[in-house]
């Protein structure tokens, strides 16, 4: 039904962020949600048309701080489910698509409300449990990310319908944004259950129909948004959960012809797969998908001769270690100057040497485990290899231990070969790396910087020195999307840093922004002539008057 009025929605505001103090209401009910869902062992099905499917192959979603520890058991498809998602997905897109703006706007800022209220515990609790975040990060992601993406990409929304041709005169001129013929294929990550809620929301508000994989990793807490976006109102196959492997689920969903769109988040080798993939497949599909994808970084700290060490050392800390080291923008190698390497070695040793690692349902602990096995033997590998090297040593940390969960200590690198791969590659883990270089080099520095990984996703500089701000943010232009002035290189928030970078790092489509929304549409113009002319006739063809003049 058409609504005769021209609608403003509510003003997108960021979430406020609990802190979870000791004796809090806010933190006595996360720790009686995070009792309950512990105490559960939850049979989780497929969500394909509305409706819950059951496979019998089911994988247990685990604790990654208590590995034996089952959380659920979750039922795996294969590629009749995805072909029975398409199937749902084509059907709800016939009615889907042409819903009004404001009712899909309706759907998707009552999930921000159900989120920001009674689902706030739940899906936090999922998030801590399931992909071993503490309370913190998981209110700031699952949380507050999310919510904010859902109030933030309404009102994107709607500037881009806003954004409209001049009209000449006796002409109107018009552009409308029609949802993509097909579905999008959503692809999420364990590490950022907002990611997860704005890879499909974001292309489902914009009136197109979705096909969702989740990581593994992230099983339960995938299950809990699924189930919120059904009670906030979203119809039945506009939204569909299909879990399994990353070759069953992508291969018979990229080998569709109505695939329309690809929204990724992972690593570098999948999407570069994946783009592979659909490349091979251009004559089957009805159009040309869009592809869109965040991937890897390899995100750096420089440090002018000027910095302020505490403040470094201080986002060092945070940027590297927090959510140990699992987040796409972490810090993973940095750049410090000679005249401050001393001191800020030093006041690295004390500070790490102070973080507390462990059960992410003990509020003390600043870190968990990292999300499984293969990733906590990619840690201890490159620990082992900075062990042996006879460029590098540990400064801190440096331990490893999965008898009881995947636990590795924050883990300070220093080596003397700026090529060191663990200055190269993503680890995606709570290792840094610090090359520390000549205090007089700092322009051959920043060449090494902007060089040495195929990455560009994140970065940051610490300087006092304006000049060396103005030379590190032109030099490192394309070294990074995301970059920060005298901060951590981590915590983009939705509505004030849109995310993305570019490189091997991603399409640089930039989450949280007008810029995304703006890859699930396909625009139209629309030229209405309100007197068109009745005669094929130019005046230039008018005949040349006679010579008397006639």
């Amino acid at each position: 039904m058409s609504t005769h009025a021209i609608l403003t929605p509510p003003p997108a505001h960021n979430e406020p962020i609990h802190d979870y103090v000791s004796g809090s209401p806010e933190r006595l009910r996360l720790q009686t949600r995070l009792d309950e869902l512990r105490g559960q062992r939850l049979d989780v099905p497929l969500v394909i048309g509305g409706r819950d499917v059951r496979t019998g192959d089911t994988k247990p979603a685990v604790m990654p701080h208590e590995k034996d520890h089952v959380l659920a058991d979750v039922h795996q498809g294969g590629p009749e489910h995805v072909q029975q998602a398409i199937d749902a997905a084509a059907s709800a897109w016939e009615d889907w698509s042409r819903w009004p703006w404001e009712e899909r706007t309706g759907v998707l800022l009552r999930a921000a409300e159900l989120l920001a209220g009674p689902w706030r515990d739940t899906l936090n609790a999922a998030t801590m449990l399931g992909q071993s975040k503490t309370a913190h990060q998981a209110e700031i992601d699952s949380a507050c990310e999310a919510i904010d993406f859902f109030r933030f990409n309404v009102e994107f929304m709607h500037r881009l319908y806003s954004e409209q041709p001049h009209s000449s005169p006796g002409v109107w001129n018009r552009m409308e944004y029609r949802p993509l013929e097909g579905f999008v294929f959503a692809v999420s990550p364990f590490n950022f259950t907002a990611i997860a809620a704005n890879l499909t929301s974001s292309a489902a508000l914009m009136g197109n129909v979705v096909v969702w994989k989740p990581a593994g990793t992230a099983m339960l807490s995938a299950y809990y948004l699924m189930r919120l976006f059904q009670e906030a109102g979203f119809p039945d196959g506009v939204i569909n959960l299909v879990y399994g492997s990353g070759a069953t689920i992508g291969d018979a969903a990229l080998s569709s012809p109505h695939l329309a769109g690809i929204h990724f988040t992972g690593s570098t080798p999948v999407f570069n797969s994946m783009w592979r993939t659909v490349a091979s497949n251009m004559e089957r599909y009805r159009n040309y998908p869009r592809i869109v994808g965040e991937t890897g970084g390899k995100d750096f700290i420089v440090a002018h001769p000027s910095a302020d060490v505490d403040a470094l050392a201080a986002a060092i800390v945070r940027g590297s270690f927090e959510y140990q080291g699992q987040k796409c923008s972490a810090s993973s190698r940095v750049y410090a100057p000679s005249n401050l390497w001393p001191k800020l070695r030093e006041r690295l040793q004390e500070e790490v040497a102070t973080i507390k690692m462990g059960d992410v349902s003990d509020f003390r602990n600043f870190m968990g485990a990292v999300i499984d096995g293969s990733s906590f033997r990619t840690q201890a590998e490159a620990i082992e290899e900075a062990k042996t090297n006879a460029q590098s040593d540990i400064v801190v940390g440096g331990g490893y231990d999965d008898s009881r969960g995947y636990f590795v200590e924050p883990t300070v690198i220093e080596t003397r070969d700026p090529g060191f791969r663990t200055m190269r590659e993503e680890l995606f883990g709570p290792v840094v790396t610090t090359y520390v270089y000549d205090e007089n080099k700092w322009g051959e520095t920043l060449d090494l910087v902007d060089n040495t990984a195929p990455y560009g996703l994140t970065g940051a500089v610490f300087s006092e020195d304006r000049a060396a701000i103005d030379d590190a943010r032109e030099k490192l232009r394309y070294a990074a999307g995301n970059f920060y002035v005298n901060d951590k290189p981590t915590g983009a928030v939705v509505g004030q840093q849109p995310f993305g970078g570019a490189r091997a790092s991603g399409t640089n489509d930039k989450a949280g922004s007008m810029w995304n929304l703006i890859r699930w549409v396909s625009p139209r113009t629309i030229k209405e002539t309100f007197t068109p002319p009745r005669d094929y006739r130019y005046p230039f063809m008018d005949a040349e008057p006679d010579s008397a003049g006639t």
